[in-house]
């Protein structure tokens, strides 16, 4: 690919991954546009990157983003209408002359899945290899940042609870995620793909404990908790759709459905992808009393 004057649109640009991706373009040189919904506070981003304001329900704006850019990255915040949302994106991207989409999917996205979030990824993957419009869907699976969710209950108590009692899971590092969607957007030979992407194990909750507290100093337990214990916990953090989406999340691992561990992390970037050790050195501060 040779686009060297063109910017790489991010949008979710604040959030877990497309900050990441941000951080990891600019210091390699790459020009970057962000999609923000209101102007960045200074400092969010490196001086370099072009902000622009802009909004997934407004056209216009959508169609001022993508102005000049050929390649770009897809992912929506969390919303019942994140599948329509993508889906007007992915047009939009299209009509403007995007030549490469790297989108955000998930691992295990199936049209019949229990899952509503596998429904609608698998729905907007289906969507985009029919506009003909070249595309790399990331598959991820859990982030090992999700765990910060649980940072103040760590901190306050040395625990954390979850619906998945001792079935593994081969979550990832977001910054691995990233690496992997900086490839994709700056080379060749990634369009058409579909990577899922993984951590270098499956491991258990109570394994995750276990690296938490040697990374602490201090004993981190897990307890295994019934879905209603967990969708009530949840209730006044999350919305309702999302917390029921949560727990079919999770009734989804512990059903072992996410126990798959991939190589591509290391085939895209050519190195490993993190640990749950590394993680939880890396994040060690996040999770002690400030």
């Amino acid at each position: 690919m040779n686009h060297t004057n063109s910017p790489i649109l991010i949008t979710g640009a604040t959030g877990s991954t497309g900050s990441a991706i941000v951080e990891n373009l600019t210091a390699a040189g790459h020009p970057v546009r962000v999609m923000v919904r209101r102007p960045p506070v200074a400092g969010v981003f490196p001086a370099a990157v072009d902000a622009v304001i802009a909004d997934f329900d407004d056209p216009r704006t959508l169609s001022a983003a993508l102005h000049g850019v050929r390649r770009a990255y897809l992912v929506t915040p969390s919303s019942e209408r994140a599948q329509e949302q993508q889906v007007q994106f992915a047009d939009r991207a299209a009509a403007a002359g995007v030549e490469t989409l790297v989108v955000l999917s998930q691992l295990g996205s199936e049209s019949t899945s229990p899952v509503r979030f596998l429904r609608y990824h698998a729905a907007v993957e289906e969507h985009i290899r029919n506009l003909g419009i070249g595309y790399t869907f990331l598959r991820p699976n859990l982030f090992f940042q999700g765990f910060l969710a649980f940072a103040g209950l760590i901190a306050q108590n040395g625990m954390f609870f979850a619906p998945i009692g001792s079935s593994a899971i081969s979550a990832i590092d977001v910054r691995d995620i990233a690496a992997v969607a900086a490839a994709a957007l700056t080379e060749d030979g990634h369009q058409g793909a579909t990577y899922t992407l993984t951590g270098p194990a499956a491991i258990t909750h109570e394994e995750i404990a276990v690296a938490m507290s040697e990374a602490l100093g201090h004993t981190v337990t897990f307890a295994d908790a019934p879905p209603e214990q967990f969708g009530a916990a949840l209730d006044g953090i999350l919305p309702a759709w999302q917390i029921q989406g949560t727990l079919e999340d999770y009734a989804h691992y512990s059903r072992g459905e996410a126990a798959f561990v991939s190589t591509a992390v290391n085939e895209v970037t050519g190195r490993p992808p993190r640990d749950i050790a590394q993680f939880c050195r890396d994040y060690a501060d996040h999770f002690r009393l400030q």
